[in-house]
């Protein structure tokens, strides 16, 4: 199963957002984030508590199509390789 994010995510609809995509869960978990163009660090709280809750149940989360501005984020915040974005 896949869900996308969207263009937006802050303070604002992080909460919201995870709660989507933690009642959309399946198995492994991809989500995609093409469409992620505006965003604070509020989205990797989102990805980290997924990838939280899936490994809780032995599942794996797969962030699919980071913009690189996410990846350099995710640097800076040293959560790069728990989030599988080399």
């Amino acid at each position: 199963m896949s869900f996308a994010l969207p263009h937006r995510v802050n303070q604002t609809n992080a909460e919201k957002i995870t709660k989507q995509g933690s009642e959309a869960f399946t198995k492994d978990y991809q989500v995609d984030c093409s469409a992620l163009s505006d965003f604070d660090s509020s989205v990797l709280a989102v990805l980290l508590a997924w990838r939280r809750q899936l490994q809780e149940r032995n599942q794996s989360l797969v962030v699919l199509n980071p913009p690189a501005k996410l990846k350099v984020l995710a640097g800076v915040y040293g959560v790069t390789d728990l989030l599988g974005l080399q």
